[in-house]
């Protein structure tokens, strides 16, 4: 027989021998040091834009620019007046594009070949021209038409019908068809093609797969675009100014033409266009979060939710200070 072989590390004393209370089996490891990294880029570049934006604040407040007259003219009824009238034409022009738009998008995906090339050839011409230009068109009508004759239905001179109402619902609505439809288009592609077929399986008729499955689920790629659409609209309804519609801009270059007052009421009307799209870019925020309930584990934080993750985040860096 052999004998058996002592699997004890070396280091381990003998059964009768015993260790001394107080002695320790290795040296103690050093507690470790966190250093933070220095981020010098970062406070060098902070300096500098504080010190543009200082500067650019110092050079306002020396020019020849009446600060008080933007304070008394924000709130004119003239004013107030053009900005609703910006915020309609600019929902009534976007409710038309929506609905155009998702018309288009459908016939563009259309295996019939005249409704996909009548929709390709719309939105290539809406797409291809400036909206200024088109503006212009619907506002001259009348020197190709004079008259709108639909026979039994209605008729009346063009210069009656487009008024500069209508020239800037068609111009700005028609135009933003054309980008809703590629935009919806691309909502409907993003649905994986499983799911027509699982509903073609149950019976579903085209129609209805459309309306109850596919659109549902192309919400989620469609809605954030299109409150890009809509915000740019409100800036884009600035040229219907060209077809004498009292809107914002002309409202307040009306006021700062007889007072002399242009600039200030430049930055008039740039304080309420900064408004309107503020506000609805929350609303584009909560419905963009709310849309995605069903894409993410867990869904983005809010405004107020950021701002308390930055206070908290600023308090514990101070404690650790």
């Amino acid at each position: 027989m052999t004998d058996k072989l002592d699997k004890s590390p070396s280091d381990t004393p003998p059964p009768g021998d015993t260790v001394p209370a107080g002695a320790a089996s290795g040296p103690a490891p050093e507690t470790i040091k966190a250093i933070p990294v220095r981020h010098y880029g970062r406070w060098i570049s902070g300096v500098i834009v504080v010190a543009l934006l200082v500067a650019l604040g110092i050079a306002f407040s020396h020019g020849n620019i009446q600060w008080h007259t933007v304070g008394d003219q924000l709130f004119v009824s003239t004013v107030v007046q053009g900005a609703g009238r910006t915020l309609l034409i600019s929902i009534l022009a976007m409710i038309v594009g929506v609905v155009l738009g998702i018309l288009l998008a459908v016939m563009r995906l259309s295996k019939n070949p005249v409704t996909s090339t009548v929709a390709w050839l719309y939105i290539w011409f809406f797409r291809g021209t400036p909206v200024y230009v088109q503006l212009l068109l619907w506002f001259n009508l009348a020197l190709i038409f004079p008259v709108l004759n639909l026979g039994p239905i209605y008729k009346n001179d063009m210069t009656a019908v487009m008024t500069p109402f209508m020239c800037a619902l068609l111009g700005l609505g028609l135009n933003e068809a054309a980008y809703m439809a590629e935009i919806c288009r691309a909502g409907l592609l993003a649905v994986d093609e499983g799911q027509t077929e699982a509903a073609q399986a149950l019976g579903m008729s085209h129609t209805k797969t459309l309306f109850r499955i596919v659109i549902p689920q192309a919400m989620r790629v469609i809605v954030p675009p299109t409150g890009n659409e809509f915000i740019n609209m409100l800036k884009t309804s600035s040229l219907v100014y060209a077809v004498t519609y009292n809107e914002l801009l002309r409202s307040t270059s009306a006021i700062g033409s007889t007072s002399y007052a242009v600039m200030e009421m430049l930055f008039v009307a740039s304080i309420w266009y900064l408004a309107m799209t503020s506000v609805f870019s929350v609303f584009q925020y909560y419905l963009e979060r709310y849309y995605a309930r069903g894409s993410s584990r867990s869904l983005p934080p809010t405004v107020f939710q950021k701002i308390k993750a930055n206070m908290l985040g600023l308090g514990s860096g101070r404690g650790k200070a």
